[in-house]
């Protein structure tokens, strides 16, 4: 396997991580702490919206595609 092809495989894997974060719903399901009158649950939601935004750009221009 070439060098580039490993390390582009490399980056496509943090495309993982929100989506575990957001399938392990018994991380997060509770009501405490609450943000601006947001329970966790929700917060924690729109939350990983832009973070899952920035991830698959950062992976996007890593990876070269």
């Amino acid at each position: 396997m070439p060098m580039a092809s490993r390390t582009r495989r490399r980056w496509l894997l943090l495309l993982a991580i929100p989506f575990i974060a957001l399938l392990s719903a018994p991380l997060y399901s509770r009501m405490s702490p609450v943000v601006w009158g947001f329970p966790f649950f929700y917060w924690y939601q729109f939350l990983w919206i832009p973070l899952s935004a920035a991830i698959t750009f950062l992976v996007y221009r890593k990876s070269g595609r």
